[in-house]
């Protein structure tokens, strides 16, 4: 793999610097483009939180969290990087510390400026307000914020209007770290960079889609947030939700980030809305009960949570049309959920059967081809066929498949984290692989329809056992179309 160039210096400010979100994710990222040669060593970044800590007490944290017991990164290289690291003790939602804050940026005007609201989304307006009133959002400054953009349509419209009061959307990066995944950029890659797709990627050759993102973990100390949340507002209006439109949009004119993101928005428009008695026939809401994992005997969700009731979902199945030329008639079946039978995500394009089998019975029976691209774990893009069977004594067919595993393809070579490849189109000012405010609107205005109709429905959750593939509900989803899901058991060799 070539080099990566070194980025211009910048100032990279995370509020809640001492968070799980910096600590896991955000800092082990800057460290590995740092160890890249991308990060330069005058680069800066600063951790803002309301503790006392000071620079030297925080770069120990830093030290600990990015670089564990089982790490192999140098010493001296961990140590160049803890040079660059600093604190600020900020308090968001007062004025405590911004003056001193200030007077760190300002020491070096002439760099790009990132705020990284590494928050609770109630904080994002103090911050902002803040920023601005302490002269920090000039042209070079960025904000990036985490999901949740609101609960619903009206709070992600007064979210975004936060936002937009003192940063223009072209300083403002929502960040969705599925999007920073490799496969997700293949799947550009593998459709408008190959002759091979897309002649066949419209409804005269595509029977339906599938997109799974299944975990295998309960709530993971979550379970503040994700009882207010859900698997609906979690995982489908932002995550899944955006690989749909990746699928389904068509080919942009060119790779600028607003031409890709207006083909995406057409997509999310074109969604056949689901509301009232709909909602109770296209979508399938679960929630887990004690059952057996992996890992062993696994509690249920009320019983992780701690209390007697909830009626949160934590299984989503919807079979979602998008109403355009491209793709009347054909079914998008999401599905998402927790204790699972195991963690993966993958988009299943599943092809129309041959319309005349001219082998016979004898030969055996021909499955339609499937494009199976995997995000997660094992990244990887298959593309299941039918073959002879070798040997003699007559045609026999058998189903196969194309395998480019990442893993194999580019042996030697680490795999990126997404917020590594996030953070850089960040610095570099490039929004392709992140949501404009239109996008979220336009899938909250989906999404809300069916939140309104769960909340009038007196019908819970459907229970499901742990270690399954959620209610039989969702099966039935499928199965009424004669279609089934397309599961690891049933996978190709």
């Amino acid at each position: 793999m070539p080099p990566s160039p070194t980025l211009p210096d910048f100032d990279l400010v995370i509020f809640g610097g001492t968070g799980d979100l910096a600590k896991r994710k955000l800092l082990p990222a800057l460290l590995q483009r740092f160890l890249a040669g991308q990060v330069g060593p005058g680069s800066r970044v600063i951790g803002a939180a309301r503790d006392t800590l000071g620079a030297a007490n925080y770069r120990q944290k830093v030290a600990e969290s990015v670089a564990g017991p089982a790490s192999d990164v140098p010493g001296d290289r961990l140590a160049e990087f803890l040079e660059i690291v600093d604190y600020v003790a900020v308090d968001v939602a007062s004025d405590s510390g911004w003056a001193d804050l200030k007077a760190r940026l300002d020491a070096r005007p002439d760099r790009v400026r990132i705020f990284y609201l590494a928050i609770g989304p109630g904080l994002f307006a103090p911050a902002c307000e803040r920023l601005h009133q302490y002269g920090l959002d000039g042209p070079l400054s960025r904000v990036v914020v985490e999901k949740p953009i609101g609960h619903d349509l009206a709070s992600a419209r007064q979210t975004n209007a936060t936002l937009a009061a003192v940063f223009s959307e072209a300083q403002t990066f929502r960040i969705d770290h599925y999007l920073g995944k490799e496969t997700v950029q293949n799947l550009i890659a593998l459709r408008f960079g190959n002759a091979l797709f897309e002649p066949l990627w419209n409804a005269a050759r595509i029977d339906h889609v599938q997109i799974t993102v299944a975990e295998e973990l309960g709530l993971a100390g979550r379970a503040g947030y994700y009882d207010t949340a859900g698997a609906l507002r979690d995982m489908v209006q932002n995550h899944m939700l955006q690989l749909l439109c990746f699928v389904a949009m068509e080919p942009p004119y060119s790779m600028d980030a607003d031409v890709v993101r207006d083909e995406k928005l057409k997509v999310l428009r074109a969604l056949r809305p689901i509301r009232g008695d709909d909602v109770r026939h296209y979508t399938v809401r679960g929630q887990y009960r004690r059952g057996v994992a992996s890992s062993g005997a696994v509690p249920g969700y009320t019983d992780e949570l701690g209390a007697e009731q909830s009626r949160t979902e934590t299984f989503v199945a919807i079979r979602a049309e998008v109403a355009n030329w491209r793709w009347a008639g054909v079914p998008f079946y999401l599905r998402t959920g927790k204790r699972l039978p195991q963690r993966v995500s993958e988009i299943v394009v599943s092809f129309q059967p041959v319309r005349h089998s001219l082998f016979g019975a004898a030969a055996g029976p021909l499955t339609p081809n499937k494009l199976i691209i995997r995000l997660q774990p094992d990244e990887g893009v298959r593309l299941g066929l039918m073959i002879k069977e070798p040997g003699p004594g007559g045609l026999r067919l058998r189903r196969t498949s194309l395998d480019m595993s990442f893993a194999n393809a580019f042996a030697g070579q680490r795999q990126p984290d997404a917020y590594e490849r996030l953070l850089m189109d960040v610095v570099r000012g490039n929004p392709t692989l992140f949501m404009r405010r239109d996008e979220v609107e336009a899938a909250w205005a989906w999404i809300d329809p069916i939140l309104s109709a769960w909340a009038q429905d007196s019908e819970p959750p459907r229970p499901y056992t742990a270690g399954t593939w959620g209610p039989s509900a969702a099966i039935a989803l499928v199965e009424r179309d004669g279609r089934t899901w397309h599961e690891e058991l049933e996978d190709l060799p």
